[in-house]
């Protein structure tokens, strides 16, 4: 039986975020596994690490904390079945979590925590390199949107027939 232990701190949530996912329509999974020599409170972090996340989002105090009731009283079930890996995973709950039957709970968790604590295959042969960071998507080309540079937005300059401007 593995040991799942509780995620607590803020960094921890963040860098979950940023590893696999997982969705369905009661909830949502992200995790990531962790370096063999990660430390946390001072001592060697082994194990899954698991945090719950509800936001207001999802319904009254009351109902979030139902949610979450459910989704632990789930993961005890789940605990045989968890993987023997270092990872932490955050789970999203989402409204209808509130409702579902238990059992789709538990088979959901069961997946989700699966699915996020793979580990990464190896690379087929002929897979092409993700694009760097540093640069632009070559497929989506530069980002454009609400948060480019701020400068100065062109103007329509309206031109009269002696080529002087209006302005």
């Amino acid at each position: 039986m593995s040991t799942i232990r509780r995620l607590r701190r803020r960094p921890d949530f963040l860098a979950a975020a940023g590893g696999r996912r997982f969705h369905t329509e009661r909830l949502s999974a992200q995790g990531r596994l962790r370096e063999p020599d990660e430390e946390r409170d001072g001592a060697r972090a082994e194990g899954l690490f698991l945090g719950f996340t509800i936001t207001k989002r999802v319904g009254h105090a009351t109902e979030r904390n139902r949610i979450r009731r459910r989704l632990r009283s789930a993961l005890v079930l789940v605990a045989d079945d968890a993987p023997e890996i270092g990872a932490d995973v955050v789970v999203i709950a989402r409204r209808p979590a509130l409702d579902a039957p238990f059992e789709s709970l538990v088979e959901d968790l069961r997946r989700a925590l699966r699915t996020v604590t793979r580990p990464p295959g190896p690379k087929p042969a002929g897979a092409k390199p993700t694009h760097s960071p540093d640069r632009p998507n070559p497929v989506r080309g530069p980002r454009r949107g609400r948060n480019r540079a701020a400068g100065p937005s062109p103007l329509p300059v309206s031109m009269a027939p002696d080529g002087s401007t209006d302005g």
